[in-house]
């Protein structure tokens, strides 16, 4: 489907997305991502890598801290 200017319509898609200011950088999401889309940032926080992030949520659901979620983003 495109639209009027011809240009392929692009569905949102989820991707996991981190409450920085209260992850507690533990790494538990960044051993299940199959993706390796997270990295822990300077030992403070989690930072997801949105181009190889496929929202599946194995890492929202691993998270001790509940401080991820899956966000639509368009892409």
């Amino acid at each position: 489907m495109t639209n009027q200017s011809g240009v392929p319509n692009r569905k949102p898609r989820p991707k996991a997305v981190v409450n920085q200011r209260d992850c507690v950088a533990c790494g538990c999401c960044l051993k299940v991502c199959p993706m390796n889309a997270i990295r822990i940032f300077r030992g403070i926080f989690a930072k997801v890598d949105e181009s190889r992030c496929v929202g599946c949520g194995k890492c929202v659901r691993e998270c001790p801290a509940s401080v991820i979620a899956l966000k639509e983003v368009s892409l």
